[in-house]
């Protein structure tokens, strides 16, 4: 039996559910004022993540609507681990993302598509 990869069931869910922009780029973070959103930053609806809220999304400004990978991410503080799905994003908003989420106590880890 052949299964759809991890890629082609994320972007069935992005396909079917959309995505909700609740912190465009510019924005500051609710709970941390001084931590600035580069990127547009939102969620995949009706989907679950670790925290209980949808699946994190980067939205980038690539032409081709695509996730192009994801970044993990672990807590120290939080004692947790979350995706943060890539959609549509060039390098440099890859790099941008990954610079916003490596900082104490944040671990973040790349996997490109």
């Amino acid at each position: 039996m052949v299964h759809a990869s991890l890629w082609e069931v994320l972007e069935k869910q992005i396909e079917i559910n959309g995505i909700k922009i609740d912190r465009p780029k510019g924005r500051a973070h609710p709970r941390f004022p001084d931590l600035i959103y580069p990127i547009d930053y939102g969620y995949i609806p009706n989907t679950t993540s670790a925290d209980g809220q949808g699946i994190d999304v980067f939205c980038g400004t690539l032409g081709k609507r695509e996730i192009v990978g994801l970044i993990c991410t672990f807590d120290r503080i939080k004692k947790d681990a979350e995706i943060k799905i890539l959609y549509a994003c060039a390098e440099e908003e890859i790099q941008t993302a990954m610079v916003m989420l490596t900082h104490a106590p944040m671990h973040a880890l790349l996997v490109r598509r």
